[in-house]
């Protein structure tokens, strides 16, 4: 089987840290052509609700999704639900905690760099900040950009923002597991090759990784990457094809606040599509693989 039709399963909205509201992000999808796509705002459903809403009859497939910052002793990760009910409890009680976790970290960044770099908002802008749905980092970084504190958000970030560590202030792998699969959704793990900052993981880690994940429940990978190599594709792809886990594809669009054009997801029509993603969109919705695959791979159809 290979793709005949464009699919990004990684986006997120202005209900996260994305530069594009829903209602934005549809339009775009309609121009880029994408025949499938996942909203997947950090700790949030919101921006899922929103688009199912604008959906009509001959707009682009869809799927809720969402994505989860976690931590453990064994390090960072981003767990990515798909095709979730978004009003299981047990989907609105990981929201909630993650909610609760981000809104936290943001006051104490906001109190970090005031009190070790001497950097002060304005109280109303502040407020408009934690009135946010999901603020986060480029939030802040923003902010300092617009306050002459740094010369680009990526700077202040990595200078100053992330000067600022926490040690258990974050839901753990298994509890973001649990809750997608409580809700009749799929857990998958985003660019599983990016750790930590510029950690990169790989080989026999990688394997220690997935296992312990998979112990939890986890069942897919996102092989395909906006910033992946064809490398580190290949590597992703076996260790799915290794332990029968799903395969996804996402660019990790956020419109203008970072450089990563929607559909960009390293896929191509001429490599078959491997078998993870099929039983993926198998099991997403029995009708997407008549939708979006084709028996051959001579020329996609546009």
């Amino acid at each position: 089987m290979f793709l005949k039709k464009i699919i990004d399963l990684h986006i997120h909205t202005t209900v996260s840290d994305g530069s594009d509201s829903p209602e934005e992000l549809l339009k775009a999808v309609k121009h880029t052509g994408l025949s499938l796509f996942a909203v997947s705002d950090h700790d949030a459903v919101k921006g899922c609700r929103i688009v199912r809403g604008l959906l009509r009859e001959g707009d682009p497939a869809f799927l809720n999704g969402a994505e989860f910052s976690c931590k453990d002793e064994q390090g960072k990760y981003h767990i990515l639900g798909y095709a979730y009910d978004p009003d299981a409890p047990a989907m609105r009680e990981l929201v909630a905690l993650g909610h609760s976790l981000r809104m936290k970290k943001v006051r104490e960044r906001l109190d970090f760099i005031r009190d070790e770099f001497g950097f002060r908002f304005p109280e109303e802008e502040i407020q408009t900040l934690l009135a946010l749905d999901n603020p986060g980092k480029p939030h802040i970084g923003n902010l300092m950009v617009k306050y002459g504190y740094a010369e680009t958000k990526e700077k202040a970030i990595r200078q100053f923002i992330d000067q600022k560590h926490f040690k258990n202030e974050f839901v753990r792998p298994e509890q973001a597991i649990s809750g997608i699969l409580k809700s009749g959704g799929v857990p998958v793990l985003a660019h599983p090759c990016f750790g930590s900052g510029d950690e990169l993981i790989v080989g026999e880690e990688m394997d220690e990784r997935l296992k312990r994940l998979i112990g939890f429940g986890l069942q897919g990978v996102e092989a395909f990457y906006s910033g992946f190599s064809p490398k580190l594709k290949r590597e992703m792809l076996k260790c799915a094809e290794r332990y029968e886990l799903y395969v996804t594809a996402g660019s990790d669009y956020h419109g203008t606040n970072k450089l990563i054009a929607l559909g960009d997801t390293g896929m191509e029509y001429s490599i078959p599509v491997p078998e993870g993603m099929v039983r993926f969109l198998e099991r997403a919705d029995p009708k997407l693989p008549d939708m979006l695959l084709r028996p051959s791979s001579i020329y996609p159809e546009k």
